[in-house]
């Protein structure tokens, strides 16, 4: 690769020239920020962040990089908790923001879809959407700042998989720019596409090492006539299993979100996060938070949440339960869940494990892991929670109280591994929606190597054959 001196004396000329000067940072202090991931465990440098304005310009920044063979790393909102949106090293890759690409270009509201240009947030779509009568189905706590391209680029999953799927089962079609700067034009809104492989199943969940998303037709969906939320205090996580089950079998059409939370984790929240009060009567070591919806006007969701509950109640499940009585009241107990990342990187240095298992097998995950951890540094705090409705569990690890932070991150890959062990053990996943990015590829010949990975690799190799897309991020 050229070195820095040799980039801002003849590739940044050429990329001011064809992006304008708006859209070339070659400051630090300007370019400081994105280099630096959500969490602060990688702080790189570049020698620019290129800004273009819309699809043909993010084409020809990718040709002029491709002919100076200097590496580019695409980037959304920079939200990644994996690294995957920022440098894998000090080898002079250029960060490519998609932010400027900020248009929802057109919303059909027959057809349900909308398609949006990849640097537009996700709040902003869901608004959008709403403001059609519609609404976008996918909800993750980042969503203020996460754009669309990063999104789709990690397949995200979030609060609604449990009814809605992860971020690729609302992907109709795509807009990419290849990694010889070429521009697939696959933005369909066709339901029914029999002709061929699903490219656009390729680049979601491809982190950015295939191609760079730059818009997307997405499936909407009927904006909901009656929503109800419920926070409880429960016994056990087997408590939790059960009350899943239970809502799972009364209405499991207008079951939207089930999310699990450990006391540990609430703990957190009401001592860092301004504003957070705890609704019900007692603390509890485990919580659930539910939310019901549904587009039927005439549908009885109020009675469905509390004869779930009042039996659940009854026969010992929950101990004690709060259903909100007004939008304001639904946002206060979402907010509960939404700042546990936030809470855990306010109180100290954290491992945040974002793993998978069959749902029946969650509570055996939170009991194993935790014994593990605790096993291999005594004073450990586990902090679980997350989507227990489709199985993803953040097994987060929160740093003794009174140790040093360094000395506990310097324990991570420890710490990853005897979580890991546990989520192997019982068929699941090292990662289920936050992606490999730069943190984990090492893990993937142990849990995806043989044929699988050589896959990969060949796929990598036919789309990239440069290697310049994102490099070290997902393949080991």
């Amino acid at each position: 690769m050229q070195n820095t001196a040799s980039l801002r004396a003849s590739l940044i000329d050429r990329l001011r020239a064809a992006l304008g000067p708006p859209g070339v940072l070659t400051e630090p202090a300007d370019t400081a920020a994105y280099a630096t991931d959500w969490r602060g465990l990688y702080r790189r440098t570049t020698p620019a962040v290129l800004r273009p304005a819309n699809t043909d310009e993010v084409a020809q920044a990718v040709r002029l990089c491709l002919e100076a063979g200097v590496a580019v790393v695409p980037q959304g909102g920079n939200t990644s908790m994996v690294g995957g949106a920022v440098p894998a090293s000090e080898a002079g890759e250029i960060i490519l923001s998609l932010a400027r690409l900020s248009r929802v270009r057109d919303i059909d509201t027959a057809g349900m879809t909308m398609v949006v240009e990849a640097g537009v947030t996700l709040k902003a779509a869901q608004d959008a959407a709403a403001d059609a009568g519609l609404m976008l189905p996918l909800s993750i706590a980042s969503e203020g700042s996460a754009q669309i391209g990063g999104v789709l680029a990690t397949n995200a999953g979030g609060n609604n998989t449990v009814r809605y799927g992860n971020a690729r089962d609302l992907v109709l079609g795509l807009e990419v720019v290849l990694a010889d700067g070429q521009v697939w034009d696959g933005l369909r809104r066709l339901r029914k596409d029999n002709t061929g492989y699903c490219l656009r199943q390729l680049f979601a969940g491809s982190e950015g090492t295939l191609g760079i998303i730059t818009a997307a037709v997405l499936k909407l969906a009927p904006r909901p006539a009656a929503t109800e939320v419920a926070l409880c205090g429960l016994p056990s996580v087997d408590a939790a299993l059960d009350l899943f089950r239970a809502f799972h079998a009364e209405d499991p059409s207008s079951l939207v979100a089930f999310e699990y939370m450990a006391g540990a984790g609430m703990r957190l929240v009401l001592a860092h996060i301004e504003g957070a009060t705890l609704p019900l009567s007692q603390p509890a070591e485990h919580y659930a938070l539910i939310e019901l919806s549904t587009p039927r006007r005439r549908a009885r969701l109020r009675a469905v949440i509390e004869e779930v509950l009042e039996t659940a109640i009854e026969e010992g499940t929950v101990l004690d339960a709060v259903i909100a009585a007004s939008v304001a009241q639904r946002a206060a107990i979402w907010r509960l869940r939404e700042e546990h990342a936030e809470a855990q990187k306010r109180d100290g240095a954290s491992v945040k494990n974002d793993v998978s298992v069959p749902v029946a097998q969650v509570p055996a995950l939170i009991r194993g892991a935790s014994a593990a951890c605790e096993a291999l540094i005594p004073g450990i705090r586990p902090v679980p929670f997350g989507h227990m409705g489709d199985g993803n569990i953040h097994m987060n690890l929160q740093q003794s109280e009174g140790a040093d932070p360094d000395a506990f991150l310097a324990r991570s890959h420890e710490i990853m591994d005897a979580v890991n062990a546990v989520v192997r053990d019982l068929g699941g996943s090292f990662s289920a929606e936050h992606g490999v990015g730069q943190l984990k590829p090492y893990m993937m010949p142990a849990w995806r190597g043989g044929a699988e990975l050589e896959l990969m690799r060949r796929i990598k190799n036919a789309l990239d054959p440069t290697g310049l897309l994102n490099p070290g991020k997902v393949l080991p």
